[in-house]
């Protein structure tokens, strides 16, 4: 007989934290954001996460959500990242503030050590042909570029300044959830609201075309190992 797995307990910190959240509340998306810092009590500069369940049936390729957003604030998360371009472009990368940049050799590392040392990566269209090779090392970890997420552009200045100043890319994952983090702990709220705000109205413009019913089911907003604070859709 199959034994059961024992749920880990909570520590004696978030269940402290968790009865400052009323059970059965939804609350307002400025009193939410405003519990969610309250109980951002790590060591650390807590990350401000939200997630949304929607209505969509994951399994299907047209109701599939995958976008950008331009967070006016943004993440508050640094990223790394890494441009493969012709020569004749990777000057122009370096400059924008990708902290990687190559051509085919870069393709051929990555293929050859298997190994990861950036957040996102961009191209241009001409080089998708190459990035193929290593596509099952990249795609796994979702840094495959893609042209719905904007990765893959002719133009790497633009893409590349707007990344640094806080462009961030969101899909549905199996369960047709979707996570994005909204900025950091550290942010005073209206920050925090304005970037709510901009990501939902990023999320109803990319509703699939072909889905009919409610797309958000509900929202949920919390702070690095916090607990989950229910939001008003």
């Amino acid at each position: 007989m199959k034994k059961k797995t024992q749920q880990k307990p909570h520590s004696q910190r978030y269940d402290e934290l968790k009865t400052k959240v009323e059970k059965n509340k939804i609350y307002s998306i400025e009193e939410a954001i405003k519990l969610a810092k309250e109980t951002a009590t790590t060591k650390f500069d807590a990350s401000i996460d939200l997630a949304i369940r929607t209505g969509i049936d994951p399994k299907k390729s047209d109701q599939q959500i995958r976008a950008t957003v331009n967070l006016p604030h943004g993440t508050g998360k640094k990223l790394k990242i890494a441009a493969i371009a012709p020569p004749d472009k990777q000057k122009e990368a370096k400059e924008a503030g990708a902290h990687i940049v190559g051509g085919e050799e870069l393709i051929e590392k990555i293929s050859k050590t298997k190994k990861i040392d950036f957040d996102i990566l961009v191209t241009v269209p001409e080089m998708m042909k190459e990035l193929a090779k290593v596509a099952k090392i990249l795609g796994p970890k979702g840094l495959m570029p893609n042209p719905k997420t904007e990765t893959v552009t002719p133009n790497l200045k633009k893409t590349i300044n707007d990344l640094v100043k806080g462009k961030a890319s969101f899909k549905n994952d199996d369960t047709g959830n979707i996570h994005i983090l909204i900025g950091k702990a550290s942010f005073d709220e209206q920050k925090l609201i304005e970037n709510y705000k901009a990501f939902m109205e990023a999320l109803n413009k990319n509703k699939p075309a072909s889905f009919k019913g409610i797309l958000i089911k509900n929202i949920t907003i919390s702070s690095s190992m916090g607990p989950g604070i229910k939001v008003q859709s």
